[in-house]
C-alpha cells in the first residue's frame, strides 16, 4: 500500500505540490486519497501497466500537459515501453484528435 507521496511519486510520476502539502494542511483527507490511490492503481482485472496507458490516453485527450508528462514519467517507472505508449496515443488520436496525439507525442518524445 502506498505510504507516502515519495511512494506515490514512485508508483504514477509527479505529484502535485497542493497534494504534497496536504499531509500539513489536512493529513485526514491526504490519507483518504493514498488509500484510494492503492485501490484505483494497483493491479487487479487490469494490470498497473494498462491502468497507466489508459490514463495517458485520457490525459492526452484532455490536453492536459501536466498530467500527460506526470503519466508519462509514472509509465516509465513501470517499465511500460514507448511503443506501447504510441499504440495509447493512437487511441487518443482516434477519439481526441489530431491536436490531442500531437500534444503527447511532444511529451512522449522528451520523456520516453
Amino acid at each position: 500500500m502506498t505510504k507516502t507521496v515519495d511512494d506515490l511519486e514512485k508508483k504514477i510520476g509527479k505529484v502535485p505540490g497542493v497534494f504534497k502539502k496536504l499531509s500539513e494542511t489536512d493529513p485526514d483527507l491526504h490519507q483518504m486519497i493514498l488509500k484510494l490511490d492503492h485501490y484505483i492503481w494497483d493491479d487487479g482485472a487490469l494490470s498497473s501497466k494498462t491502468k497507466k496507458l489508459i490514463a495517458i490516453a485520457i490525459a492526452t485527450s484532455m490536453r492536459d500537459q501536466h498530467a500527460i508528462k506526470a503519466q508519462m514519467a509514472g509509465a516509465k517507472n513501470l517499465g511500460v515501453t514507448k511503443d506501447e505508449v504510441e499504440e495509447a496515443l493512437r487511441v487518443a488520436y482516434l477519439l481526441a484528435g489530431m491536436p490531442a496525439y500531437v500534444n503527447g507525442k511532444v511529451i512522449e518524445e522528451e520523456i520516453m
